[in-house]
């Protein structure tokens, strides 16, 4: 079955892990994302919740950063205002990116799109791995737990 999510707000906790599970992944531009909310990521880390504008630009939580990731596979443009505030003008914007979504994926046989499913969140773990690798030296500096 094809599987478009969509985050329109907030996606947190279990549920930005049961939105990754879609062929595609649609975002609202002034969303977020994230599997631990800021302030919990802070009181993990430091024991402070006060930390969580670092904690949230470490997590990577809005679209374009996510977009950029490889973890969303496009962001959706709101009303100047915000979708909450012209909700049936974003509503038309959802409306018409997940018809084309489930047009593309509706095309793709079942057994190649279970596939490309598997392949994009293996790519998900990878980059992951590689990419606190990458920052681990901008993170010790930030994070004065971590020596």
């Amino acid at each position: 079955m094809p599987i478009v999510c969509t985050v329109i707000g907030e996606g947190g906790s279990g549920g930005a892990l049961g939105l990754g599970i879609g062929d595609r992944l649609l975002m609202f531009e002034h969303s977020v994302y994230t599997v631990a909310t800021p302030e919990a990521c802070a009181a993990i880390l430091w024991r402070d919740s006060a930390k969580a504008p670092i904690a949230a630009e470490a997590l990577k939580i809005t679209a374009p950063d996510l977009l950029r990731l490889e973890i969303i596979d496009e962001i959706l443009p709101e009303p100047l205002g915000g979708a909450h505030r012209y909700p049936l003008e974003a509503a038309a914007v959802l409306k018409a990116a997940l018809s084309k979504a489930l047009t593309e994926i509706g095309a793709i046989a079942a057994d190649t799109r279970l596939e490309k499913r598997y392949h994009k969140f293996r790519r998900m773990g990878v980059f992951l791995e590689t990419a606190a690798v990458e920052e681990s030296e901008n993170w010790a500096v930030r994070s004065p737990k971590f020596p």
